[in-house]
This record gives C-alpha cells, structure tokens and sequence, in this order.
C-alpha cells in the first residue's frame, strides 16, 4: 500500500488470519533488531480507515472461501526496502549465490541467527535481496518477523533448528564467537528500559490490551539475553552441521 508519507509499505491487518499479536510482533522485533544493528524495513504504524478498505475489493481476506473485509484501524506496516522504479528486489535466492560475491552484508546472516534465538524466531528466517540500478551486488534485508516470541503464544518453546536459514551456505563465514560480533554483544547489554519504552508504543489492539501478558513478554525476553550463546551452541551441535569453517579452525588450532 503507497501511505500518505508517499512510501510503499507491506501492511498486516488486525484480523489476519495467524494472530492479532502478530503486528505487536513485527512491531517489537523490528525495532530490537534495528537496535542491535541488523537491516531491517522501517516500521510504521499505518491507519487504514473503513472508507478505502470499502472501496477497495482486494482489502479482504480469504478464510475457508469466505470474504472478510480487512478491519480498519492501526495497521502494521513494513516500509519497502526499495523503491519500486530504483531497483530490483528478490524474495528467494539459489544457494549457489549466497556468498559475499553476490551478496553486499554477507556477514548478517550470524547476526541473524543470534538474534532469531533470542527473540525464539518459530518461522526460519526470511529475508529478501535488492539491489539499486546497476548494482552488482545484492544487499539482505531482514523481513517477516511475525513469528518471534513463538507467534502468538508470547512463549519461547526453543529448539535448535528454530529460527535458522534454509541453506547452511549462509553460514560459511562463521568460524568463531567473533562472528557474532557486534550484534551478540548488544543483545546480551540490551537494555530492559529500551525494550518496554518499544512496547509502550504498541497500539493496545495488536495485543488486546493485555499489558500484563506484554509486560510478562518483555520480562522473558530481558531474562533470555544471557542465554542466546547457549541456544546457538545447540544449533552448532545439531544434526546440521551449520558451522563447518568453524570445526576446521578449531582443528587447526588442535594440531598446531
């Protein structure tokens, strides 16, 4: 949707069909993964009032072959990470190309991964790429955050494949701790203020004005932030073998 501020946005609607928490999610892990300095879309709270969503047939959603318009009010949206006319952005990319050759930030992919145990990241992290022009290069951009704290269920069931991306490729410059630098630094400093003032600014309608369970919410996420080693240690250790660079240095340093 093109907002009055003259940006594109991808908006979640309150009555989407996965929760109403998911827009308090989007919203919050947005603005900690900004923080932490991963590239994320802007953020913005968009209201889309009664009078465009009745003029509009495609402002609906689907369930079980029924029409239900989408509910006015404050919307979550995900700005555009582009411009639509300055380039080119892709929502998938073969694994063939997921190197620092083809790809501007390649290193954020470990800092995702911090982040996405963290926050217990239920959906494997998505991302798109884009790229301006003539660029070469592709840039991630970190999207679809609706999943943290478990989806709805403000929860953090973890699991060592949780919150991972699809190709271990991402991951080949991994090789130490040092890789999840700085972003594992600032999760593990976040500041418990700096995650409720985030929260205060939640319209009470995406989480149905139960401040006690968003006070409950920001209170496990605070209490997790000396734990995202442990959870990345599990991945490590599990059956997919993410980190190979990372073995073989070790190895290295045992044979020396």
């Amino acid at each position: 949707m093109r907002a009055a501020d003259g940006n594109f946005y991808i908006v979640k609607f309150q009555n989407n069909p996965q929760h109403a928490r998911v827009l308090a999610n989007e919203w919050m892990a947005a603005r900690i993964a900004e923080r932490i300095g991963l590239p994320v879309p802007v953020a913005e709270i968009v209201e889309v009032g009664e009078w465009l969503i009745s003029k509009t047939p495609e402002l609906h959603i689907q369930l079980g072959g029924i029409k239900v318009p989408c509910k006015p009010g404050l919307q979550f949206g995900s700005r555009f990470v582009i411009h639509p006319m300055d380039g080119q952005v892709l929502d998938y990319m073969p694994e063939s190309m997921l190197d620092s050759a083809h790809v501007r930030n390649f290193e954020v992919f470990a800092g995702a991964l911090a982040f996405d145990k963290w926050v217990c990241n239920a959906d494997g992290r998505q991302v798109v790429y884009w790229r301006r022009g003539r660029e070469r290069k592709y840039t991630i951009a970190l999207v679809d955050q609706g999943h943290c704290f478990n989806a709805g269920e403000w929860n953090f069931p973890d699991s060592p494949l949780r919150g991972v991306f699809a190709f271990n490729a991402v991951y080949s410059g991994v090789r130490g701790w040092e890789s999840f630098q700085p972003w594992l630094e600032r999760i593990e400093g976040f500041s418990s203020a700096e995650l409720a003032s985030f929260a205060e600014a939640i319209p009470p309608e995406w989480y149905e004005g139960d401040w006690d369970a968003l006070a409950a919410l920001i209170e496990k996420l605070a209490a997790r932030r000396s734990r995202v080693r442990e959870l990345v240690s599990d991945f490590r250790l599990s059956s997919r073998a993410p980190f190979v660079n990372w073995r073989n240095a070790e190895k290295k340093q045992v044979v020396m």
